[in-house]
């Protein structure tokens, strides 16, 4: 970036300088230039020694260190220490210590340096691979301006309830501050722009004090509810001399242990589901782990209960017969117990708006119906974003995490249930396993319309998908609600993995990035990656494209092409219906079209193979199996499917 500090300015102008009249002979007519072919100088002359060396090393103000160590070299031990495996971050000034350290010092491994193309972007992926893998990874931000491009993905991590570990270079000492540049993009409390949606903060003082607040911020990061964290920085710790390490220490991270909903609580809980006639269990970002999903389909089959599955992580398997998701809204109203966990809007499961302009709303629910809650949502909350939703009332609230209370609730469960259950159980089961079949079979019937239509509906297009990638160790890496949560409804998901949730704050701009972290992760764990991904989404922040191809990141990317923000025409249609306007004209200022943009291109364009655009659904197919031998071979690969809106 231009604007991000540089301490060798003149230098860079002086070898600009040199260049920009070697390079004058190019566009001069030939009869300037010496007539004998055997004299005539090449057409740009190669830098000069001074040129090279003005660009190559260190200006005159920054002397040669004869110092064993950096202050950066410390830190990169203590990243280290915490098995941190990747640096995601767009490169900068601020930070330069610390990313020369990273790279020669620590020789780019463990932590490794992923060289992205925006801030946000760089905490987009480290969002993504901190779901596919349960681990959080940094991300070097620059200053002022770099956290503020940031701070959009930090806030879809702080709802998403992800761990990210940002590091913000920043020049606190204003005697340090070498030019304009310093000044503007340094400040006395750089996170405080964050603050409100970060978990914890600090700014260290020394090496010392770098190598406790990290390790404490990794901890506090991890322990749920999990959150992002920010460490500033300083450059004069990055740069400073260390002749003697003997008196630094890393300390020793020790995980905290999730914390478990109260013994008598959770006995109560048990005791109103396994008196139940209608149980049902609502799951939102449940499952961190296989663990996790493992231990609400032992509990959902104990009692026979249904799950819907709001899809924030990947809580339950679609194909088991107890998933019920696309009957929610009936088996809410039917239910007499409903147990919610780790639930982010359980007021949006128990209540419905009848006009939302004049927030008129009703229950969804019996009056009798009593509403269980477990999760960590009340033991940390700010006030000023408002992403905690409603305030619902609940007979039984658990303050405590999902997953880690789960086992004293099974076992619970299995001494309250009545002796005499098991037929009411066995007969439960029994309708919804016919439920289940019917749900599938009307998903099946609801994709063949518009089989082939061009633009290519969103059934078909994930119906080819799923037919193409069933037999691979698959992640979907993307948010499935614009297309109609089709491949929740036909695939079979049945692996926590299998799908990582959506992106928490409603941030444009998160779903190419995260899926390129998901990927990263994935490639280690030999899983093919898949995203479907959102043709405005993408237009945020498609430079991603080019960190894919540069680190061989294999990824399939199948674009939903609509050429629109089409929640946004669909709401501008709205406010139209409601002022009797007419909707003809809800098009401007929502659609992507005139020109209409060719993601294929623009993917080649930075080393990605790519194919289409496509509009005929016959060519479809044929275009995926190219794509995922491309990506077999290790290189990201998109297909751009030019859609129906939804």
């Amino acid at each position: 970036m231009a604007l991000k500090r540089s301490r060798s300015n003149v230098g860079r102008r002086g070898f600009l300088t040199g260049a920009a009249v070697a390079g004058a002979a190019t566009v001069l007519p030939e009869a300037a230039v010496s007539a004998e072919p055997a004299t005539r100088q090449p057409a740009v002359q190669p830098p000069s020694a001074k040129q090279r060396k003005a660009e190559t090393e260190a200006p005159d103000a920054l002397s040669r260190s004869s110092a064993p160590n950096s202050g950066a070299d410390f830190m990169v031990d203590v990243i280290k220490s915490l098995k941190i495996e990747y640096i995601f971050s767009n490169t900068a000034s601020s930070f330069r210590g610390l990313q020369e350290s990273v790279v020669n010092y620590g020789m780019n491994r463990d932590p490794e340096f992923i060289t992205c193309m925006h801030e946000e972007s760089s905490v987009a992926m480290a969002h993504g691979y901190a779901k596919a893998t349960g681990r959080p990874v940094a991300v070097f931000c620059h200053g002022t301006v770099g956290l503020q491009h940031a701070s959009m993905a930090l806030y879809n991590a702080w709802c998403d309830r992800v761990p990210v570990i940002a590091v913000i270079g920043n020049t606190g000492n204003a005697t340090m501050r070498e030019s304009f540049v310093d000044w503007l993009h340094s400040a006395q409390d750089p996170a405080a722009m964050v603050r409100d949606y970060t978990k914890w903060d600090d700014q260290p003082q020394s090496l010392q004090h770098f190598a406790e607040s990290m390790v404490r911020a990794y901890k506090l990061a991890t322990t749920p509810p999990m959150e992002p964290v920010v460490i500033v920085a300083n450059s004069e710790l990055q740069e400073m001399e260390l002749h003697d390490r003997s008196k630094l220490t890393i300390p020793m991270y020790s995980p905290a242990v999730p914390p478990q909903g109260d013994a008598g609580a959770v006995r109560e809980a048990a005791r109103m589901l396994a008196n139940a006639e209608r149980p049902v269990i609502i799951a939102d970002r449940l499952a961190r782990t296989a663990e996790g999903m493992r231990l609400l389909v032992e509990l959902a089959e104990i009692l026979s209960a249904p799950v819907i599955d709001q899809g924030g992580r990947q809580n339950f398997p679609t194909s088991h017969y107890l998933c019920q998701s696309t009957a929610g809204r009936q088996l809410v109203a039917q239910a007499d117990v409903i147990l919610g966990l780790e639930v982010g809007d359980f007021w949006g499961v128990v209540n419905e708006y009848t006009d939302k302009a004049e927030g008129i709303s009703r229950p969804r629910i019996k009056k009798e119906t009593r509403l269980i809650s477990v999760g960590v949502g009340d033991l940390y909350l700010k006030s000023n974003y408002q992403d905690f939703q409603r305030f619902t009332p609940v007979d039984l609230s658990i303050a405590g995490d999902g997953e880690a209370t789960l086992p004293a609730l099974i076992e619970e469960v299995k001494t309250a249930l009545p002796p005499n259950s098991k037929t009411t159980l066995v007969t439960r089961a029994d309708n919804f396993r016919k439920a289940h079949a019917a749900n599938y079979e009307r998903s099946r019937l609801a994709a063949s319309y518009g089989w082939d239509a061009s633009p290519v509906s969103t059934a078909r297009l994930c119906a080819e998908l799923w037919q193409q990638i069933k037999g691979e160790d698959w992640a979907l890496l993307s948010w499935p609600i614009f297309i109609n949560n089709w491949p929740h409804r036909l695939w079979h998901i049945d692996r926590h993995y299998q799908y990582i949730g959506n992106d928490g704050g409603g941030g444009v701009g998160y779903g190419m990035p995260a899926a390129v972290g998901a990927a990263l992760a994935n490639r280690a764990m030999g899983r093919f990656s898949v995203n479907i991904q959102r043709d405005g989404d993408l237009m945020y922040a498609n430079g991603v494209l080019w960190t894919a191809a540069h680190h061989r990141i294999p990824l399939l990317t199948v674009m939903h092409n609509n050429r629109a923000y089409h929640a946004e025409t669909m709401n501008v249609q709205v406010m139209a219906n409601r002022w009797n306007r007419g909707v003809d004209r809800a098009k401007i200022g929502t659609t992507i079209q005139d020109p209409n943009i060719d993601y294929a291109m623009l993917a080649r364009s930075m080393g990605v193979w790519a194919e289409g655009p496509i509009t005929d659904p016959k060519d479809l197919a044929p275009a995926i199996r190219r794509a995922i031998a491309v990506v077999k071979r290790g290189e990201p690969a998109l297909v751009d499917v030019v859609t129906q809106p939804r």
